[in-house]
């Protein structure tokens, strides 16, 4: 999905949640072609940092105000996406116990990587989708959004 088609009352939310799911696409395609454990090790941390954050916002802002907009159309989508959530954040905390010695940490990672692949899909294939056809206005939601993501310098 192309942030830059998207809606004017949608491109600030579903755009910072397709520019997420971009960085950790990237991120899981950086671990698989890892050479070193200390690579693996930095590149595991930040997907795993970067998806806690993301299903935070989620599901304490984005999910909540989509179910109020309409339960009925968007409710069985939201409720697949939070069950999806608690696997990934399973894997996150086993991830984060352990190390690239452990015998299944490229494997618990790997596993993150496609629950997370077929979460993006539902989101972007389906969710988006029906938010887009429904001209939804999320303005202000991708406010409270922002203020949940720490603050980054230009340079980063």
């Amino acid at each position: 999905m192309n942030k830059s088609n998207l809606p004017s009352g949608l491109k600030d939310a579903l755009g910072s949640l397709l520019d997420d799911h971009h960085k950790v696409t990237k991120l899981f395609g950086n671990f698989e072609k890892a050479k070193t454990d200390e690579e693996k090790e930095e590149i595991a941390r930040t997907v795993c940092d970067e998806l806690t954050l993301h299903t935070s916002i989620e599901e304490e802002l984005f999910y909540p105000a989509v179910r109020e907009l309409d339960p009925e159309k968007f409710g069985s989508l939201l409720d697949e996406a939070v069950v999806e959530h608690a696997t990934a954040k399973d894997l996150i905390e086993q991830i984060g116990g352990m190390g690239p010695e452990d015998e299944l940490f490229d494997a618990r990672v790997t596993v993150l990587g496609e629950y997370v692949k077929h979460h993006i899909q539902e989101e972007e294939g389906e969710l988006f989708p029906k938010l887009i056809e429904e001209k939804c206005d999320l303005r202000e939601l991708a406010e409270k959004m922002a203020e949940m993501r720490p603050k980054r310098s230009k340079a980063a």
